[in-house]
């Protein structure tokens, strides 16, 4: 499982405590995050080698692509390329997301990057669902999650500020459509109202996960006994270990460098 830093931790957070029996290696490539801001070209590079790194140094037999970014930027390119398995978090996120709305109206707050390719536009087209999608790019919110500070006056003000066009689309349902959001649902509940669902794919990105190895047959036994858990961080590890550690919880253990 790779991300551009920390947000991942939600979807690993879900898969340890649905799936206690797999091993998992996390890659945080805080070393070049963020991925929002950057061309989808750059962070299809970045994948592309995250991904042949997991495959030859640690013999994964799944991949799960837990940054929407990357998803929107190479999802298909990996799915061609690479011999096993690979999941991203757009789609699950998206079927949580139209069968929460009641009224119809459906928002996506994601990067910069994410919201420009048209990812998940295509995605609620593909599903043939009758929603209204408003999207909006929120720049600046991974900078804050990454510092650690969710609950800010200056967080909020931004918020404010990003997440107007939602707000008056008059959403009901909510994807949080980059894996750091989840860490600032507070206060995006806040400023776009309680009543509205706020969707987070990293429950959903766990369950497709769990019946994709079922299917497969690459599910390992619970029999087995509790999977191991590796870390790895292209950036500073120290922070990563400090920082990670409050976001997922104590299966965070010593973080191992990673150099490109």
């Amino acid at each position: 499982m790779f991300d551009s830093g920390f947000g991942g931790l939600t979807v690993a957070r879900a898969v340890l405590d649905l799936l206690p029996a797999e091993h998992l290696v996390y890659l945080g490539d805080t070393g070049r995050y963020p991925y929002g801001p950057r061309a989808l070209g750059e962070v299809r590079g970045f994948a592309r080698q995250i991904s042949r790194y997991l495959l030859d140094r640690h013999g994964a037999k799944c991949l799960v692509v837990a940054c929407n970014t990357a998803s929107a930027a190479a999802l298909d390119v990996l799915r061609e390329e690479v011999e096993v398995p690979v999941l991203g978090v757009i789609e699950p996120g998206v079927r949580a997301l139209v069968s929460a709305t009641r009224n119809g109206r459906v928002g996506v707050i994601a990067t910069v990057g994410t919201v420009a390719s048209g990812a998940y536009q295509r995605a609620v087209a593909a599903m043939g669902a009758d929603v209204d999608l408003t999207c909006a790019a929120c720049p600046g919110f991974v900078e804050f999650v990454e510092r650690g500070e969710t609950t800010s006056d200056q967080v909020h003000v931004l918020a404010e500020r990003l997440l107007d066009p939602v707000r008056r689309a008059g959403v009901d349902a909510l994807l949080l459509g980059c894996t750091h959001y989840p860490f600032l649902a507070r206060t995006i509940s806040d400023v776009v109202g309680r009543d509205v669902v706020l969707v987070s794919s990293a429950d959903e990105t766990a369950f497709e996960l769990q019946a994709l190895l079922r299917t497969s047959g690459l599910a390992r036994p619970p029999a087995a006994g509790a999977g191991c858990h590796r870390f790895l961080s292209s950036g500073d590890v120290a922070w990563f270990e400090s920082l990670g550690r409050r976001m997922l919880g104590p299966e965070l253990g010593p973080v191992e460098p990673v150099v490109w």
